[in-house]
């Protein structure tokens, strides 16, 4: 069964590989997030690459795909929708907002009020949303990407630790080499290969593949080694340029479900050490608030890493 959720992420991943040139570990971690049941904060500058890579999931997985421009003028009804009253029939009916989706993407989400991010977390946390006190749920699978700029900060509002939180993932697209510019250009030069892409699976596809990942079997020694990863960054907080709060229990959760979901797409029945190094860096450096100044301030993704050399990694058989 592993082996078939392999199969369909090679498929996937060699399909957006059409549109995105040099991004198979991206590429392999929004796969996971997806299987994970998770969303992904892309932090990264402009024409990066960003809503290619959306997109370019999104229709390969022939699911439906939903971008909304956040500005400070965007309304939480916006994203989630609203009930509409109609003179011609005398009621009220639900015209549904973008967040009715499969992908949905936040374009520089920090450029919206913090009233309207707000307006995601039930969607994210619960898959549902609530409009006048009535509750609908969203489509299956549902994914939250979403995008900011790291370099401007004049009018953004920098998402709480409460949103962060929710964030399955914070990626970044990083910068082409001389070798793929080329590759970009030779690709682009003529048309949009996106135009090209197609399907090659179904939502259903990723749903039971999502269902699936979840038997990965993780041994005791295996959790107890991510148990010790989450304490480490919470047990740091009187430490110079400290942790803050450390990563909470849903972080813990998090980091279990993208390990199972790497182990699956690598084909593993298990997962090993090395899957959850592979994903914890990207699972865990956001949710840790760092404090201190300059250049002597460290990211998240680089302290995860100091923990991850420090912990002891577990040598036992962990097979089932």
């Amino acid at each position: 069964m592993n082996n078939n959720i392999k199969e369909l992420a090679d498929k996937i991943r060699e399909n957006v590989s059409k549109v995105i040139v040099g991004r198979d570990e991206v590429i392999n971690l929004m796969l996971t997030s997806i299987l994970a049941g998770g969303h992904i904060l892309l932090e990264d500058n402009p024409g990066t690459g960003k809503t290619m890579l959306a997109k370019s999931i999104a229709k390969s997985i022939e699911g439906d795909f939903k971008r909304v421009q956040f500005t400070p003028d965007l309304m939480p009804s916006d994203v989630t929708g609203l009930n509409v009253y109609s003179q011609k029939t005398g009621e009220f009916s639900l015209v549904k907002g973008p967040v009715f989706t499969n992908i949905l993407l936040a374009d520089e989400i920090n450029r919206g009020t913090p009233r309207t991010q707000s307006s995601l977390l039930e969607a994210m946390e619960e898959r549902q949303v609530t409009i006048d006190g009535e509750t609908y749920m969203l489509h299956k699978p549902f994914m939250v990407i979403a995008t900011q700029n790291p370099i401007e900060t004049t009018g953004t509002y920098p998402l709480p630790e409460a949103q962060l939180d929710r964030f399955t993932m914070k990626l970044s697209m990083g910068q082409s080499g001389k070798n793929e510019e080329l590759d970009i250009i030779g690709r682009f030069i003529d048309a949009n290969p996106i135009e090209n892409i197609k399907p090659v699976c179904k939502t259903e596809d990723i749903v039971e593949a999502s269902k699936s990942a979840k038997s990965i079997f993780v041994h005791d020694c295996i959790r107890e080694y991510i148990v010790n990863i989450i304490l480490e960054t919470r047990t740091a907080n009187n430490t110079p340029n400290g942790y803050g709060t450390g990563v909470s229990t849903r972080g813990t959760l998090s980091l279990v479900r993208c390990a199972q979901s790497y182990a699956a797409i690598m084909g593993s029945d298990y997962v090993e050490p090395d899957h959850v190094k592979a994903v914890a860096p990207w699972v865990l450096g956001h949710r840790i608030p760092t404090f201190g100044g300059g250049r002597h301030l460290k990211k998240g993704k680089e302290l995860i890493q100091e923990i991850l050399d420090s912990v002891e990694v577990p040598v036992e058989n962990w097979e089932r």
